[in-house]
């Protein structure tokens, strides 16, 4: 088993990828009720998503959950950064920022051929990393499911 990243912040705020630190419950209970990209997401769903990524929970100095990210990669050339959030109690302290510095900085991240991402509202946190709009967009496919939850469609 791989030995848990792990980073500290000056605050006492500390980025973990172990995976029995996790909130799971407050995880979905955030991407199901409170995102656009993830309403009515069912529970069992989440829990295979997070089995299956490298994911980041942010939590506070007694432990408590204060944000998350997953990324889907393969560790070698390629990583789909999503389901990224700072629960709003944590927000307007620098906290998106910082998760974002201590996941790129994750050893098994570097070297990357290719790093993606999707939002609608965030362009300017994912800028600061290098993240821009698709160069040949035309090379690109997807199949996407609008409503794949039930949830009221959304962009």
């Amino acid at each position: 088993m791989t030995v848990p990243y792990q980073l500290t912040h000056a605050r006492g705020y500390t980025v973990s990828t172990d995976p029995d630190r996790l909130d799971v419950g407050a995880i979905h209970r955030f991407l199901a009720e409170d995102s656009y990209w993830a309403q009515n997401m069912p529970r069992p769903l989440l829990e295979r998503a997070i089995a299956n990524s490298l994911c980041f929970g942010l939590y506070t100095a007694d432990g408590q959950q204060a944000g998350f990210a997953r990324v889907v990669t393969d560790l070698a050339t390629f990583a789909w950064l999503c389901d990224v959030f700072v629960l709003p109690e944590f927000r307007g302290q620098g906290l998106s920022k910082w998760l974002m510095e201590a996941v790129w900085a994750h050893p098994d991240l570097q070297g990357l051929r290719r790093r993606l991402l999707a939002t609608l509202d965030a362009h300017s946190l994912y800028t600061q990393f290098g993240f821009a709009p698709l160069t040949t967009p035309d090379r690109f496919m997807e199949i996407r499911l609008p409503n794949p939850y039930g949830a009221p469609t959304a962009n």
